[in-house]
């Protein structure tokens, strides 16, 4: 079994409560309430700086010259439509200019951002990519379900639409292979701190879909 699946079984339980979340449920309806869409947002708008970094610093670190263009290339996706989407969503939920540029934080965005200051900052390439492939992959695995139509609701169905598709699916199987390539170069004591981190981003993943409800 390669190490990234080994992981996504070892976080089973809390990595489906994530991708089964009541949010999920209610975004593929088109139902979010428009409160608890206000405070996912907002929260998930505050990664966006920290997440360009985290990109950058994968960009950075990786061993090869091909994987590098690959994060180069998908940063730019960040750092474009989905930067976008996010100034035109909070304009259509009339979110005032301090609750988008210093909001209070929750503490599983404190916790997120921190993790990736975190990783960016070790300079670890495997670091950078435990995180973006769990970020990354929980996200295809709640955006993708191939027997359901995707909301009329245009904000909701825009945050579906941007997390799955073939050239996002193509992306988490990049992340996917590096880290299962480098993870294979790794002392047992670095594959351990690879696990943990992997638990503790799915970890973060579901503290935030049941945040955006408190």
């Amino acid at each position: 079994m390669m190490f990234s699946a080994e992981l996504r079984q070892l976080t089973g339980t809390t990595w489906d409560a994530a991708v089964g979340h009541r949010f999920v449920t209610e975004i593929w309806r088109g139902q979010v309430p428009p409160p608890v869409l206000t405070t996912y947002l907002v929260q998930d708008h505050q990664f966006v700086d920290a997440f360009v970094a985290l990109m950058g610093a994968a960009v950075a670190t990786a061993d090869r010259p091909e994987a590098r263009i690959v994060h180069a290339r998908q940063l730019g996706v960040v750092a474009g439509p989905e930067n976008d989407f996010f100034a035109r969503a909070l304009d259509v939920l009339d979110v005032p200019l301090p609750d988008r540029t210093e909001p209070v934080l929750l503490a599983p965005t404190v916790g997120f951002i921190e993790l990736m200051d975190t990783a960016r900052r070790s300079a670890d390439y495997a670091s950078c990519l435990t995180v973006l492939l769990v970020a990354e992959w929980v996200y295809l695995d709640w955006a993708t379900r191939p027997d359901a139509t995707a909301p009329d609701e245009p904000l909701q169905r825009e945050w579906i639409e941007l997390h799955r598709g073939s050239a996002f699916e193509t992306w988490v199987e990049f992340l996917r292979s590096e880290f299962d390539r480098v993870a294979t170069g790794l002392e047992p004591a670095d594959r351990e701190r690879v696990r943990e981190l992997f638990t503790r981003t799915v970890d973060l993943e579901l503290a935030f879909f049941d945040a955006a409800y408190r």
